[in-house]
This record gives structure tokens, sequence and C-alpha cells, in this order.
């Protein structure tokens, strides 16, 4: 028989796609696991699923590293943000699909298969790289068949395939966040219960005393917290951490998808948003008023392209040396106050800081005040002529 590789997660979806691959597609599934931070349990979940369904093959492949340094850190750079939330999963999928075809040139595979149903997303994110970067067919049966929800799990009960019972909720989770949707939280007028959060404490039971952070980084890299020197990987395991005793991270939004629907989506980005807020406040101190102005709108333009699954466009590479060659002087140290799920920069240092305290401070005799008097004369002119005219 000839392979197909399956992006596996060991989910409802993912789990039917093997069954119906060898029925339907009459193909061998060897099924790949990325691991980009989605935690030990559900890495032994998608080995265990894998092997009780009887995939002729399964792969688990560490990316997490990977997924921190290359992808994450421009995010962070890039200050990657879509309509309000630090993209996670966005920024994963890309990573995922390269090694899975890596799986597939190992395995000889005719085709490349996942999961995705056809309103969602990273069909697109997926597909976007598969077709970029190789040759292969690739498989959606869930949408190939139309298949809704129910259907599936019919589906999984009538061939004996594992169910998980307890998981209401569709998430996706890595080290940069989670993203949360499905069931009551579909409609926009359901409130979100509590029982979804995982690394957030809400604002009721955050900590009741304000907590100072300090975040330094290197040429636009976070490289240490608090005075101490960590991976990337581990900064970012530790700020989660800190952000989210403080009730800092919760983002319940009304989405728009790439296929134009609105969905609500619920994401928990602790660490994201503490080490995004420091950047931005450093990147204040030490960009020109021209720089921060530009860099905002390539921060929205970075950010939308990667979440349209854009992430082979050649502007996205072109954006990255842009914003490289920015971040060679965001270099310093924030600090910042977390309190009840706010965040506020109280303290900036750089030694390319475009901040000149004797210039600025009240004090200062060297600079004459008097000579802008002229600057303003002339600052806005043409509107004041055009105010005559009209008086």
């Amino acid at each position: 028989m000839e392979k197909v590789v399956l992006a596996f997660s060991g989910g409802l979806d993912t789990t039917v796609c093997v069954k119906l691959l060898e029925e339907e597609y009459n193909l061998e599934v060897i099924t790949a696991c990325v691991d980009v931070g989605q935690g030990e349990e559900e890495i032994k979940k998608a080995e265990k699923v894998s092997k009780e369904i009887g995939s002729s093959k399964h792969y688990t492949i560490d990316a997490r590293d990977e997924f921190a340094n290359d992808y994450i850190s421009r995010g962070i750079k890039a200050n990657a943000e879509y309509e309000g939330y630090p993209l996670s999963t966005a920024l994963a999928r890309p990573l995922i699909a390269q090694k899975i075809i890596e799986v597939a040139d190992k395995e000889n595979a005719v085709a490349i298969a996942h999961g995705c149903t056809g309103k969602g997303n990273d069909q697109f994110r997926f597909e976007a790289v598969i077709l970029a970067m190789s040759d292969y067919q690739i498989i959606a049966p869930i949408r190939d068949l139309n298949l809704t929800r129910t259907e599936e799990q019919e589906y999984a009960r009538k061939h004996g395939l594992p169910l998980s019972s307890d998981k209401t909720y569709s998430i996706d989770e890595n080290i940069w966040g989670r993203s949360i949707e499905g069931d009551l939280l579909e409609d926009p007028k359901n409130e979100a219960p509590e029982e979804i959060y995982a690394w957030t404490s809400s604002w009721e039971d955050a900590k009741d005393t304000p907590q100072k952070v300090a975040i330094e980084f290197e040429e636009g890299i976070p490289i240490a917290i608090n005075g101490e020197m960590m991976g990337l990987i581990d900064l970012i395991g530790e700020s989660n951490k800190i952000a989210g005793e403080n009730g800092v991270g919760r983002v319940d939004m009304i989405e728009n998808r790439i296929i134009g629907l609105k969905s609500r989506e619920i994401y928990e980005v602790p660490g994201a948003k503490l080490l995004l807020a420091a950047h931005k406040a450093l990147e204040e101190l030490v960009l020109t008023t021209d720089e921060i102005r530009f860099k905002e709108y390539m921060s929205t333009l970075y950010a939308d392209l990667v979440y349209r699954a854009m992430w082979q466009e050649p502007l996205r590479e072109d954006l990255d040396q842009a914003i490289d060659q920015m971040q060679r002087r965001v270099s310093g140290k924030v600090v910042l106050k977390l309190f009840k799920g706010s965040i506020a920069p109280l303290t900036r240092e750089s030694d390319f800081s475009l901040h000149d305290i004797e210039e600025i401070s009240f004090e200062d005799k060297e600079t004459d005040q008097r000579e802008v008097e002229g600057m303003i004369k002339h600052h806005a002119l043409q509107a004041a002529k055009y105010q005559k005219l009209n008086r």
C-alpha cells in the first residue's frame, strides 16, 4: 500500500482520519505529532491513541527549541498581534507542516493528510506550506467528506476508536499560548466559564499585591527575567507563570477568520502579553518617531500575513530583514508592574536610548528656549493661511 503521513494530535478529528484514510483512500497511515509545547500529557496521548488504532508507525518530533528560537523570536521582534492577541497557533503551523514534509520524505509517502475542517484557519496554514515546499498530494478527510462533529463521533463509536470523553472544548496549546473554542463558547452571549482557563488566574483570584518584573533584551530578544539569564524557551515558561499568577493574558474576542466567518475565540497568552509589553516599552526609548510609526504598520502587516497563512510569502521574509535591522538597537532592560490583569512599565534603560535627561529637564539652561519661536511660526504655516482665508 502507498503511504500517507497524517499530522496527528490524538483528538477526535485526527483519530477518525486514520481509519478514513485506510478505508476510504486505501492508504497506509503513518502518524506524526510535532511537539511545540502542547504538554507531555498531550504528546503521550497522541502516541497512545496512534498505537491503539493501529497506525503502521508513529513519529514524535521535538521542535520546541526551534519553535521558540526561529518562530516566536520573530513574533516578539515584530510585536505580532492579530486583532489584539499575540499569535500562537498561527506561528506554530508553518513549522509543524515543514516537519510533516520531512517525515513524508523519509517514508517515501505519496501524500500528506490533516484533520482540519473546511471552516477554520489551519487548513490554509498547513496546505500553504505543503504546496510551497513540496509536491505532495494533500488529503483532508473531514473536509472532503463534509463530516460534522456528531458524524465523526458516530463513526468513531462504530469503528471502536478511542474517544476523549473529558474534553468539551477544542483546545490548541503551545509554549506561546492556548486557544479555546467550541461548545457553549460558540455563542457570544455565553460567558466563558472559569474551568476553561489553565494558565491564568482570574482578576479576583490573582495576587493581591503588585509584582515587579524586570525583562532584559538583546537585539529585540528577551534574554533575562528578574536578573536571571536563560534560554528563550525557559524564559517564556517563566513569563507564563509570573504573568498568569497576576491575571494577565486572557483574551475573549470575536475574531475574523480567513474565510470571512466571525468566530468567538478565547486565548490565554500571559507570557506573550508580558514580553510584548516590555518589548514595546523598550522600543519607545530607542527607536525614532518615524521608526516607531513605521514599525506599527509593519507589525500589523506582519501579523496579518502570518495569520492568513502567508508564512511562505516573500514579503514576510522582507519584513523580517527590515525588522532585524531595526532591532539591532532594541537592547536594554524594562521593569514592569503586574497587578490584577494589568501591565504597566515602570522603568526603561538602554545604551541606545534616544532620551536625553539633560535636554528634556526643566532645569536645562544650555538650550535656549527662545530659539523655538521661529520654528513655531512656520510649523503650521499653510494651515494658518487656510484659516485666515476662511475668516
